[in-house]
């Protein structure tokens, strides 16, 4: 047989893999809660309903779950659900409480009870976050050790995250027109189908023995442990901190910009065609450029060239707060703030992971990508309070120079740490 045959035929084996379609439904019932009730879509109905600045801010909140779910994951592993197995059993539970806790939400009204709305997206992000964990130990545990149908696996997954981002994204704004806000809630509702027929569909992973050990025990190996492990590295504490600063002023900006897009008399199909569609596209181009740039120059030195391109960008919103409504001025600052975070995204991530030990890969990863969402889910709730304080340049110039302290650290740790290896 010549060569280069049989690798071709091992991946065609590959990509008839029943899994991936189930990988790719659950990568879409994983990414369609979080634009309704942690990102845009919320923040615009908040908006229309002319509540303030300081409590669109507070929304920052909701999603605290995503970057804490950490927390309650060894209980997904401990408690047995009552049907379907261990995964397909607390997927179809977590699914089932998605759907009804999203319709819930569209339901509401923020203009007679605001506080009755966060509270149900608080539980929507609850069960996301949840869902989230049975989704990676199901996606781990049904492809087994092979590396390359892990990686497979994982490129299913996340573009079908990426298209629930768009479909439950620009598509629930596209649809509040003609059929109002509960109706555009319950299409995103309907949306979390999808993830229940995969579920349903989808094989029950071989069950993994697990010792059986106490929550204090638990506690320490999924959290106390990889931390100790992290602090015996040389200036632990510098890198701690450059990691939880690193985003803080795309935090700070990103909590405003739906009411900020109204305040200029942007349309909120304006919002979903541009800043949702469009900045998605130009994310995953910076994204693939930045990959390109760790390669050429080295993931720390890519980390301050791109964060230095990500601050930068934040002065694209002071350009548009002084055009106006102005729809080229728009689609540029969408384009050049989406593309530098997509660039600062694929430096940050590639350290993320060459920072973790072997010794605790999965569980140190998830403990440094919660310290990164802290900014974004606790000072980004200040976010509103700013902007009405400082007015929109003035608040937008305060997240350009909120980057600077990371900027600082990075240097510094240029020079005091030798070339970085994986432990």
């Amino acid at each position: 047989m010549a060569d280069g045959v049989p690798a071709r035929v091992e991946s065609a084996a590959l990509w008839r893999d029943r899994r991936f379609p189930l990988l790719f439904a659950l990568g879409f019932a994983a990414g369609v809660p979080l634009p309704l009730v942690a990102g845009q879509v919320l923040r615009q109905w908040f908006a229309e309903s002319d509540l303030s600045l300081s409590a669109i801010g507070l929304t920052a909140l909701i999603g605290l779950a995503y970057a804490n779910k950490f927390l309650w994951s060894p209980a997904l592993d401990a408690v047995p659900p009552p049907v379907l197995g261990q995964r397909r059993g607390w997927l179809l539970t977590l699914q089932l409480g998605l759907v009804l806790a999203i319709a819930a939400t569209g339901l509401s009204d923020p203009k007679i009870d605001p506080v009755r709305t966060s509270l149900i997206a608080a539980l929507v992000a609850f069960l996301s976050a949840s869902q989230d964990i049975v989704i990676d130990a199901y996606r781990i545990e049904v492809l087994g050790d092979d590396d390359r149908r892990q990686a497979f696996g994982l490129a299913a997954y996340v573009w079908g995250y990426r298209l629930a981002l768009l479909a439950s994204g620009a598509g629930t704004l596209m649809l509040v027109e003609p059929f109002g806000w509960s109706g555009a809630f319950l299409y995103g509702a309907a949306l979390m189908l999808v993830g229940l027929v995969a579920t349903l569909l989808g094989p029950e992973p071989p069950p993994r023995p697990v010792a059986v050990i106490g929550w204090r025990a638990r506690l320490r190996r999924s959290v106390v442990d990889p931390f100790l492990d992290f602090t015996r590295r040389p200036l632990w504490l510098a890198i701690l901190l450059f990691i939880a600063l690193f985003k803080l002023g795309e935090a700070l900006a990103g909590v405003m910009t739906t009411p900020f897009y109204r305040s200029l008399g942007f349309s909120r199909e304006d919002v979903a065609t541009v800043a949702t569609v469009f900045g998605m596209v130009a994310t995953l181009g910076g994204a693939l450029v930045g990959g390109w740039l760790v390669g050429l120059i080295g993931v720390r030195k890519a980390l301050v060239v791109t964060g230095l391109g990500q601050m930068l960008s934040n002065l694209m919103y002071v350009a548009l707060a002084a055009a106006g409504h102005d729809m080229p001025m728009l689609w540029a600052q969408v384009g050049i703030e989406s593309f530098t975070d997509g660039l600062a995204d694929a430096a940050f991530l590639t350290w993320l992971s060459l920072l973790t030990s072997r010794a605790f890969t999965a569980t140190q990863y998830a403990l440094l990508s919660s310290l990164t969402a802290l900014p974004l889910r606790t000072l980004g709730a200040t976010s509103g309070w700013l902007a009405e304080t400082l007015g929109w340049p003035g608040f937008f110039l305060l997240t350009t120079a909120a980057a600077l302290p990371a900027m600082g650290i990075m240097l510094y740790l240029l020079r005091r740490l030798p070339p970085e290896q994986r432990r």
